[in-house]
């Protein structure tokens, strides 16, 4: 059992119906008003924020301000204690903090969307960070390579980074991510 499910299963159960309506409000800004309507469980709300990209077991901020919003510190606490056990990374992504990646982070700047379609990205997610990171062309770079990964999952290879750099004309940064 994925260990996140696992929590975000936990944490659900132990959402009374007034903490439910209260999570949803807060979420308003997040999730149409019509698809929120609909939400009945906290496990249908957290399956919305997932899609959304709100939260991951990587990336547990949104869902912390939310239980803290609603004064529930024990389920904070749980969240703390996944936080602290071991790393989450599952077995079928890369390690995000290969350096192919960081040298990729550093030296790629406003050709980003130009490489993620070359690695056959969606429009769509490219748009989403864009949206998400709209004053910071790194943050752009390292989340939009951080997506491909999970995207690919298994399949995202540093030898598919470098092709896709080459058939951009970035030869200089596929030579530093070689080496």
């Amino acid at each position: 059992v994925n260990p996140f499910l696992s929590l975000l299963h936990s944490i659900s159960s132990g959402l009374s119906d007034k903490e439910l309506s209260d999570l949803k409000f807060l979420c308003r800004d997040k999730i149409r008003k019509r698809k929120l309507e609909a939400v009945q469980s906290g496990r249908e709300l957290f399956s919305i924020l997932m899609e959304q990209r709100e939260i991951a077991s990587d990336n547990l901020e949104f869902l912390r301000k939310l239980l803290q919003h609603i004064s529930r510190d024990d389920l904070v606490a749980q969240l703390v204690q996944f936080e602290e056990e071991e790393p989450h990374a599952s077995d079928d992504q890369p390690d995000v903090h290969e350096k192919p990646c960081a040298v990729i982070c550093d030296s790629i700047g406003r050709e980003w969307k130009k490489l993620m379609r070359e690695l056959e990205m969606p429009e769509v997610k490219l748009e989403r960070i864009e949206t998400a990171h709209p004053f910071s062309l790194y943050e752009r770079v390292v989340q939009s390579l951080r997506e491909w990964q999970r995207w690919k999952g298994k399949d995202a290879k540093v030898a598919d980074l470098i092709k896709a750099l080459r058939a951009c004309n970035l030869n200089l940064v596929a030579d530093m991510a070689e080496e």
